[in-house]
Protein backbone atom coordinates (compact mmCIF):
# COMPACT_ATOMS: atom_id res chain seq x y z
CA UNK A 1 0.00 0.00 0.00
CA UNK A 2 1.44 3.33 -1.21
CA UNK A 3 1.39 6.50 1.35
CA UNK A 4 2.10 9.88 0.47
CA UNK A 5 2.84 12.22 3.53
CA UNK A 6 1.99 16.31 3.04
CA UNK A 7 2.88 18.15 6.44
CA UNK A 8 4.91 21.33 6.55
CA UNK A 9 6.81 19.96 9.57
CA UNK A 10 9.76 17.47 8.79
CA UNK A 11 9.49 15.90 12.52
CA UNK A 12 6.22 15.18 11.64
CA UNK A 13 6.54 13.68 8.40
CA UNK A 14 9.90 12.21 9.84
CA UNK A 15 7.79 10.15 12.23
CA UNK A 16 5.24 9.03 10.65
CA UNK A 17 7.69 7.69 7.22
CA UNK A 18 9.21 5.73 10.41
CA UNK A 19 5.57 4.32 11.71
CA UNK A 20 4.46 3.81 8.41
CA UNK A 21 7.55 2.09 6.70
CA UNK A 22 8.18 -0.48 9.37
CA UNK A 23 4.80 -2.03 8.26
CA UNK A 24 5.87 -5.01 5.63
CA UNK A 25 2.28 -3.86 3.56
CA UNK A 26 2.79 -0.12 3.51
CA UNK A 27 5.79 2.11 2.34
CA UNK A 28 5.97 5.68 2.14
CA UNK A 29 6.60 6.72 -1.30
CA UNK A 30 6.19 10.60 -1.43
CA UNK A 31 6.36 13.55 0.59
CA UNK A 32 5.49 17.06 0.96
CA UNK A 33 5.70 20.44 2.75
CA UNK A 34 2.93 22.21 0.88
CA UNK A 35 -0.78 21.55 -0.09
CA UNK A 36 0.42 22.83 -4.26
CA UNK A 37 3.34 20.47 -3.48
CA UNK A 38 0.69 17.53 -2.47
CA UNK A 39 -1.13 17.98 -5.31
CA UNK A 40 1.80 17.41 -7.78
CA UNK A 41 3.03 14.69 -5.51
CA UNK A 42 -0.13 13.02 -5.47
CA UNK A 43 -0.36 13.21 -9.29
CA UNK A 44 2.78 12.10 -10.09
CA UNK A 45 3.26 8.89 -7.76
CA UNK A 46 -0.67 8.09 -7.78
CA UNK A 47 -0.76 6.55 -4.01
CA UNK A 48 -3.22 4.58 -2.69
CA UNK A 49 -3.45 6.96 0.55
CA UNK A 50 -2.58 10.67 1.13
CA UNK A 51 -1.82 11.81 5.15
CA UNK A 52 -2.19 15.50 4.76
CA UNK A 53 -1.60 18.00 7.34
CA UNK A 54 -5.21 20.37 7.29
CA UNK A 55 -3.56 23.63 7.51
CA UNK A 56 -0.49 24.05 5.12
CA UNK A 57 1.28 26.99 3.55
CA UNK A 58 0.32 27.78 -0.33
CA UNK A 59 -2.94 26.00 -0.17
CA UNK A 60 -4.21 24.39 2.30
CA UNK A 61 -5.54 20.75 3.12
CA UNK A 62 -8.84 21.62 2.00
CA UNK A 63 -8.10 22.99 -1.55
CA UNK A 64 -5.12 20.02 -1.83
CA UNK A 65 -7.82 17.56 -0.89
CA UNK A 66 -10.39 18.88 -3.56
CA UNK A 67 -7.83 19.78 -6.07
CA UNK A 68 -6.59 16.22 -6.24
CA UNK A 69 -9.44 14.24 -6.17
CA UNK A 70 -11.09 16.68 -9.38
CA UNK A 71 -7.54 15.60 -11.55
CA UNK A 72 -6.85 12.29 -11.11
CA UNK A 73 -8.94 9.23 -12.34
CA UNK A 74 -8.23 6.94 -9.52
CA UNK A 75 -7.79 9.43 -6.58
CA UNK A 76 -6.15 8.41 -2.99
CA UNK A 77 -8.18 8.28 -0.20
CA UNK A 78 -7.18 11.18 2.14
CA UNK A 79 -6.51 11.02 5.49
CA UNK A 80 -6.55 14.37 6.87
CA UNK A 81 -4.10 15.26 9.91
CA UNK A 82 -5.31 17.36 12.54
CA UNK A 83 -4.27 18.71 16.19
CA UNK A 84 -8.35 19.26 17.21
CA UNK A 85 -10.74 17.26 16.12
CA UNK A 86 -13.79 19.73 16.48
CA UNK A 87 -11.73 22.47 13.86
CA UNK A 88 -14.18 23.61 11.23
CA UNK A 89 -11.07 22.73 9.34
CA UNK A 90 -11.26 19.25 9.62
CA UNK A 91 -14.93 19.03 8.75
CA UNK A 92 -14.74 20.88 5.61
CA UNK A 93 -12.03 18.98 4.55
CA UNK A 94 -14.52 15.99 4.94
CA UNK A 95 -16.37 18.12 3.10
CA UNK A 96 -14.16 18.18 0.22
CA UNK A 97 -13.89 14.64 -0.27
CA UNK A 98 -11.53 13.20 2.89
CA UNK A 99 -11.91 9.83 4.02
CA UNK A 100 -11.31 10.65 7.43
CA UNK A 101 -9.25 12.46 9.87
CA UNK A 102 -6.25 11.53 12.17
CA UNK A 103 -5.35 13.22 14.99
CA UNK A 104 -1.76 14.23 15.56
CA UNK A 105 -1.40 12.62 18.62
CA UNK A 106 -2.52 9.32 17.45
CA UNK A 107 -0.77 6.36 18.47
CA UNK A 108 1.66 4.74 16.28
CA UNK A 109 -1.26 1.59 16.28
CA UNK A 110 -4.01 3.93 15.62
CA UNK A 111 -2.20 5.61 12.64
CA UNK A 112 -1.55 2.20 10.84
CA UNK A 113 -4.88 1.07 11.42
CA UNK A 114 -6.46 4.19 10.08
CA UNK A 115 -4.44 4.09 6.85
CA UNK A 116 -5.56 0.52 6.37
CA UNK A 117 -9.15 1.24 7.46
CA UNK A 118 -9.91 4.06 4.99
CA UNK A 119 -7.84 2.25 2.20
CA UNK A 120 -10.55 -0.75 2.23
CA UNK A 121 -13.40 1.82 2.98
CA UNK A 122 -15.12 -0.53 5.17
CA UNK A 123 -16.12 1.71 7.68
CA UNK A 124 -15.68 5.47 9.22
CA UNK A 125 -12.59 6.59 10.71
CA UNK A 126 -14.03 8.15 14.74
CA UNK A 127 -17.39 7.73 14.11
CA UNK A 128 -18.43 9.62 16.91
CA UNK A 129 -16.16 11.73 16.31
CA UNK A 130 -17.93 12.86 12.81
CA UNK A 131 -20.98 12.79 14.21
CA UNK A 132 -20.15 15.37 16.40
CA UNK A 133 -18.42 17.11 13.71
CA UNK A 134 -21.91 17.06 12.09
CA UNK A 135 -23.51 18.59 14.35
CA UNK A 136 -21.44 21.32 15.06
CA UNK A 137 -20.78 22.62 11.71
CA UNK A 138 -23.47 20.47 9.33
CA UNK A 139 -25.38 22.79 7.07
CA UNK A 140 -28.62 21.32 6.86
CA UNK A 141 -30.66 21.83 3.59
CA UNK A 142 -34.13 23.09 3.94
CA UNK A 143 -35.85 20.58 2.42
CA UNK A 144 -37.49 17.94 5.01
CA UNK A 145 -35.60 14.93 2.88
CA UNK A 146 -33.30 14.93 0.02
CA UNK A 147 -34.42 14.13 -3.82
CA UNK A 148 -31.98 11.10 -3.81
CA UNK A 149 -33.87 9.60 -0.41
CA UNK A 150 -36.93 8.66 -2.76
CA UNK A 151 -33.93 6.70 -4.46
CA UNK A 152 -33.01 4.47 -2.20
CA UNK A 153 -35.21 1.45 -1.23
CA UNK A 154 -36.16 0.51 1.95
CA UNK A 155 -32.93 -1.96 2.77
CA UNK A 156 -30.48 1.15 1.02
CA UNK A 157 -31.79 3.66 3.76
CA UNK A 158 -31.51 0.63 6.89
CA UNK A 159 -27.63 0.50 5.42
CA UNK A 160 -26.85 4.24 5.00
CA UNK A 161 -28.25 4.25 8.75
CA UNK A 162 -25.95 1.47 10.02
CA UNK A 163 -23.33 3.13 7.78
CA UNK A 164 -23.90 6.52 10.26
CA UNK A 165 -23.03 4.39 13.07
CA UNK A 166 -19.69 3.18 12.08
CA UNK A 167 -20.34 -0.32 11.57
CA UNK A 168 -18.31 -2.25 9.15
CA UNK A 169 -19.96 -4.45 6.25
CA UNK A 170 -19.58 -7.25 8.64
CA UNK A 171 -21.46 -6.12 11.57
CA UNK A 172 -24.32 -4.40 8.92
CA UNK A 173 -24.60 -7.87 7.30
CA UNK A 174 -24.73 -9.28 11.02
CA UNK A 175 -27.36 -6.52 12.30
CA UNK A 176 -29.74 -7.14 9.12
CA UNK A 177 -29.07 -10.77 8.85
CA UNK A 178 -27.76 -11.02 4.95
CA UNK A 179 -24.39 -12.05 3.65
CA UNK A 180 -21.12 -9.36 3.57
CA UNK A 181 -21.23 -9.46 0.05
CA UNK A 182 -25.06 -8.31 -0.07
CA UNK A 183 -24.23 -5.55 2.14
CA UNK A 184 -21.34 -4.36 -0.50
CA UNK A 185 -24.01 -4.58 -3.30
CA UNK A 186 -25.76 -2.00 -0.97
CA UNK A 187 -23.25 0.01 0.19
CA UNK A 188 -22.26 0.36 -3.49
CA UNK A 189 -26.02 1.20 -4.55
CA UNK A 190 -26.17 3.82 -1.48
CA UNK A 191 -22.95 5.82 -3.12
CA UNK A 192 -24.19 6.11 -6.25
CA UNK A 193 -27.64 7.31 -5.52
CA UNK A 194 -26.39 9.80 -3.28
CA UNK A 195 -23.53 10.52 -5.61
CA UNK A 196 -20.61 10.60 -2.99
CA UNK A 197 -17.61 8.63 -3.46
CA UNK A 198 -16.96 7.13 -0.23
CA UNK A 199 -19.07 5.81 2.84
CA UNK A 200 -17.99 9.02 4.55
CA UNK A 201 -19.35 11.20 1.99
CA UNK A 202 -22.22 9.05 1.76
CA UNK A 203 -22.72 9.75 5.62
CA UNK A 204 -21.84 13.58 5.56
CA UNK A 205 -24.45 13.77 3.08
CA UNK A 206 -27.00 11.88 5.01
CA UNK A 207 -26.23 13.94 8.00
CA UNK A 208 -26.21 17.36 6.38
CA UNK A 209 -29.83 16.55 4.28
CA UNK A 210 -30.84 15.57 7.88
CA UNK A 211 -31.70 12.11 6.42
CA UNK A 212 -29.81 10.94 9.55
CA UNK A 213 -29.96 13.00 12.47
CA UNK A 214 -26.64 13.66 14.14
CA UNK A 215 -28.04 13.96 18.21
Amino acid sequence: MRVVLADDERMVRTALRVIIDAEPDLTVVGEATTGAEAVSVARELCPDVVLMDVRMPEIDGIRATERILATLSAPPRIVVVTTFENDSYVYEALRAGASGFLLKRAAAGELIQAVRLVARSESLLFPAAVRALAAEHGRREAAACPPWAARLTARESAVLRLMATGLTNAEIAAHLGVGPATVKTHVAAVLAKTATRDRTQAVIAAYESGFVSPA
